[in-house]
């Protein structure tokens, strides 16, 4: 039988803990709490099967540096402290750390899939602070309780011997094949329920374009085939949600508005993308005739430039606001790294040289109260900075400029807005780089990391406004270690042409992904069965719509399959086939061998409706302003010759 044990490091008497101290000095700007001094211990709740010998092995070991830090196992290392903090993440939240430990600890003891780990920190806080207090740090500074949980522990009520009972944020453990089908033939109050409670970001009127489809008799004939009926399964509702999001779709810009001047003289504008962002550089192309530089604009994840006869420039720009408003660490980590993979899954894959950043945020000394469920800003502008840098870092990719703003105005949603540049070769083998190829046929493989609970809803999510239930699993926790490991491992693949298309799971995860590669050749077969899980207990909507920033999905010519997957082991990163492209018409999933989505190509891509707008311009009126005239007096003694002389 499994047991659970807990590892604490702490530094060594002497030793200074910049990490304590730079946490002692937030504690007193932000709130105001003279505490004095703040101590840290790393703690590793393992659950598996280790031997006594083995915990000691790795806990003097691969967790610990035994020349500056001391551990204890299954007992407490704080010591005479006033208050203990501990604060870990919740179930069902990547613990990218405690991934590592583990596999540092089956490499040490080389054994595979014997244990899991899950991280925490402790704050030791010293100094005449209350209970109050204790609580305003943890929840202040300590914790973002959207994805961790933290528990205080008095002084007088610690026993070192006893230590903190092991806390393991387990999910559920068992498989969950589950689907669910949902009757869309209700009243509209009831749609909009639906789409509110799954956070779908859906109106009402495409919700009836839904239900119309279900309706079809061809349509349905088709469903009854492989075992459907007339009521939509959550895995498709989650999958037309994620594809006809504001984020997918740009359903505004791409709107039909009716447009009103200052004169009342009415106009229509369809579609300001159209019409404007694509003409604008459509009509530079054409001015530039032969010497038109761009290879690929608004049809693949980012912009390919030709850079000289040999290489390609790829470049990619988006914003990460509202995860950075709910988790400005993870927030932003999983928005460097996000556009880190855009130009890395355009064409046939770039590699990235250079980040570029602008952050704004309201003012960080902000006195005002705050709405609920906003951070302070100077909470959100420095977990920005350092999730931006340690995204950038870990990747091994600079960041070469940025800039910060700050305005009150991005008090509720800050903008974090990153950019990656990339190169490519101009051909590989022969074949050019900027573009993408499927025939029907080729294995569909998902590379890189696992599909966890985080990052769902995380296109629909961000469709939205923020508002106190917006979901913590929308947030996405970016892992750039194993994106790392995944891209170099693919731009060894690309070299050897051994893949032909390859795009990101970030927005929509495996039904973005997929559902737009299969556009190329016309249609795909899944089984979400066979996806690499971080835990069981994931439903197939949940395995199907996971958003990973370090996670890819290629079309692979059945030639080159084992080719790709030996490439894949050597390089310790995992590739798993889930499924065939095909020229079908349809985006087939299965979870085993029971159909959970069966969705017309055309309807999933092209079904939504047209939003219609109405804008009215209204000139704005600006009183002229009243300056006061210098006095004559300096005018003759010359002073304003004098300013303006060069």
């Amino acid at each position: 039988m499994a047991m659970i044990h807990r590892i604490e490091i702490g530094f060594k008497e002497g030793i200074r803990d910049v990490f304590g101290e730079k946490t002692r000095r937030k504690i007193i700007e932000h709130l105001g709490i003279n505490v004095a001094e703040v101590g840290t211990i790393e703690v590793y709740t393992i659950d598996g099967h280790i031997t006594g010998d083995e915990l000691a092995k790795i806990a003097s070991g691969p967790l610990s540096d035994h020349i500056i830090q001391k551990y204890a196992i299954d007992r407490g290392l704080a010591d005479g402290f006033r208050w203990l903090i501990e604060v870990g993440f919740r179930p069902g939240v990547t613990d990218n750390v405690g991934k590592t430990a583990r596999e540092a600890i089956e490499l040490l003891l080389n054994k595979k899939e014997v244990v899991d780990v899950y991280t925490s920190r402790q704050y030791v806080l010293k100094g005449n602070i209350d209970k109050k207090d204790a609580e305003r740090i943890a929840s202040g500074i300590l914790a973002n309780e959207l994805i961790q949980r933290y528990e205080i522990i008095s002084g007088r009520e610690w026993d070192p011997a006893e230590g903190i009972r092991p806390y393991v944020p387990r999910v559920t453990i068992k498989d969950n094949p589950s689907t669910e089908e949902i009757d869309l033939d209700v009243g509209d109050e009831e749609l909009q329920e639906i789409s509110n409670a799954r956070v779908l970001a859906l109106t009402v009127d495409e919700i009836k374009v839904m239900r119309d489809y279900l309706h079809d008799k061809a349509v349905l004939n088709e469903r009854m085939k492989t075992g459907l009926g007339k009521k939509i399964t959550d895995v498709e509702l989650e999958c037309l949600a994620q594809t006809w999001s504001e984020h997918c779709k740009h359903k505004i810009f791409n709107s039909i508005i009716d447009y009103e001047d200052e004169n009342g003289i009415h106009s229509i504008t369809d579609s300001l993308f159209g019409s404007c962002i694509k003409r604008a550089t459509k009509e530079i192309r054409e001015a530039l005739g032969e010497d038109d530089w761009c290879l690929s604009v608004f049809v693949d994840n980012a912009g390919i430039i030709r850079f000289n006869d040999d290489y390609n420039l790829v470049f990619k720009v988006e914003t990460h606001n509202s995860p950075s408003a709910l988790d400005p660490y993870g927030g932003a980590l999983t928005g460097i790294v996000g556009v880190n993979r855009d130009p890395f899954g355009t064409g046939k894959g770039s590699k990235l040289i250079f980040n570029t950043d602008v952050f704004c945020f309201a003012s960080p000394f902000y006195e005002k109260p705050l709405p609920k469920r906003i951070l302070h800003p100077r909470r959100i502008y420095e977990g920005v900075r350092e999730g931006v840098e340690h995204g950038g870092n870990k990747s091994g990719i600079p960041t070469v400029n940025g800039c910060l703003v700050f305005d009150e105005r991005y008090l509720g949603k800050p903008l974090v807005y990153c950019g990656t540049g990339g190169i490519m070769p101009a051909r590989i083998l022969g074949e050019a780089t900027h573009s993408k190829e499927i025939i029907p046929g080729d294995i569909i493989i998902m590379t890189g990391g696992r599909i966890g609970k985080d990052g769902i809803h995380g296109a629909t999510f961000s469709s939205e406004e923020l508002h106190e239930d917006s979901p913590v699993t929308a947030v996405q926790i970016g892992d750039p270690i194993t994106q790392k490991k995944m891209t170099d491992f693919l731009l060894i693949a690309r070299d050897r042409n051994l893949y032909r298309a390859i795009t990101d799971n970030g927005a929509g995860g495996l039904s973005s992904s997929i559902g737009e590669m299969a556009t190329l050749c016309g249609g795909c077969e899944i089984d979400l069965k066979k996806a690499p899980l971080k835990y069981a207990g994931l439903k197939p909507w949940e395995i199907l719509i996971s958003e990973a920033q370090e996670r890819m999905s290629l079309a692979v010519a059945p030639e080159d399959c084992e080719a790709f997957l030996d490439l894949a082991g050597k390089m310790n990163v995992e590739a798993t086939i889930l499924g065939t492209f095909t020229n079908s018409g349809k985006f087939h999933v299965c979870y085993g061998d029971k159909t959970v989505a069966y969705l017309d190509m055309e309807f999933l891509h092209d079904g939504l409706p047209r939003m219609r707008l109405n804008a009215k311009w209204i000139p704005p009126q600006h009183e002229e302003p009243g300056f006061p005239e210098p006095a004559d007096e300096y005018l003759q003694q010359g002073i304003c010759r004098q300013a303006i002389r060069p």
